[in-house]
């Protein structure tokens, strides 16, 4: 998996911006912890979902040309296969949950994708796309449980590390496990001594339950303001990786997930997905264990409603963020 981790590297190259490794001096006085983000919320179509979905569609590309590809997703990774696909010049169809957050929404059909939405969540959106993909007898590309998307997401790994080489602990947000496996594989062959923590919420933590019991676990009802993540139970491909290259594992409530979202915007002037706060979050509340003093967090995305964000803000505007 790991060479296929540097092969998309090479892929991504002049494709994805290489994003931001910010130290927070904010952050770092709250944690006693030297903090540095890595801002995918900056990434091209606002996530770092972008990175799989090219390199996975570029991968399908160099087999021949396809007509059509479909996914099923919450939002980043539509748009990314979106963008993706007009690239290489290839129709590409969508379904999304019916409560998919409108600016993923408007901003996956701006990149040219038709887009269903059905299902209360991801996963009946993906048994609608199954269906649709196996009658076209056309590429179905998910999300996390796929070599390639999760060897692009890895990418982030190499970068953070060419950045600063003296991180040792990383922490990542999971929903199906895409993201954190293909970072766990390349930050562990670049440094086999680092950590890696991954962070659900309460509400949509599958993956919690399944790493902590060694066995993949569903859960019926995730329902997280973190979108992003809310799968029923992670693939298998990121199981296997994780139950194995994962440090530590631990969720996070609906209010530390919004006031993180908040401190960010009002701290660091980001505006950023619950999804892309989760992380930062776990870190913030004192719930990740400590591995060492230099810490990379990844901010995965920065699509969110801006109603939402109105919503969030206003429900922490009369209580301090901080307590000083």
């Amino acid at each position: 998996m790991s060479r296929l981790v540097f092969e998309a590297r090479q892929t991504l190259h002049g494709v994805v911006h290489e994003t931001p490794l910010v130290h927070s001096r904010t952050f770092s006085e709250m944690t006693d912890r030297s903090v540095f983000l890595k801002l995918e919320n900056l990434q091209r179509t606002g996530a770092f979902k972008i990175r799989g979905a090219f390199n996975k569609v570029a991968h399908i590309a160099k087999q021949g040309k396809v007509d059509e590809v479909v996914t099923a997703s919450a939002g980043n990774h539509a748009q990314g296969v979106a963008e993706a696909a007009r690239t290489f010049g290839t129709v590409c169809t969508v379904f999304m949950p019916e409560q998919a957050p409108d600016a993923k929404v408007q901003a996956t059909s701006g990149y040219g994708a038709t887009v269903v939405k059905i299902g209360r969540n991801y996963d009946e959106a993906f048994a609608a796309a199954i269906t649709y993909a196996n009658e076209r007898e056309v590429p179905f590309l998910h999300a996390f449980d796929d070599a390639h998307v999760i060897a692009g997401q890895g990418t982030i790994a190499l970068e953070m590390l060419d950045q600063n080489s003296e991180l040792d602990t990383l922490i990542v947000p999971v929903g199906g496990g895409g993201l954190i496996s293909g970072i766990a594989v390349a930050a562990k062959q670049r440094n086999p001594k680092i950590s890696i923590i991954g962070v659900q919420p309460e509400r949509s933590n599958s993956g919690f339950l399944s790493w902590a019991s060694g066995e993949k676990q569903m859960i019926q009802n995730p329902c997280s303001r973190a979108d992003g993540l809310n799968v029923k139970v992670m693939g298998q491909l990121p199981f296997e990786i994780i139950r194995n290259a994962v440090d530590a594992f631990v969720t996070v409530s609906e209010e530390e997930i919004e006031r993180t979202m908040c401190l960010l915007l009002e701290r660091a002037k980001m505006l950023v997905e619950g999804a892309g706060a989760t992380a930062l979050a776990a870190l913030l509340a004192g719930k990740t264990p400590f591995f060492g003093k230099k810490i990379g967090v990844i901010v995965s995305g920065g699509n969110v409603d801006l109603a939402v964000m109105s919503e969030v803000a206003n429900a922490f505007t009369r209580q301090p963020l901080v307590s000083h």
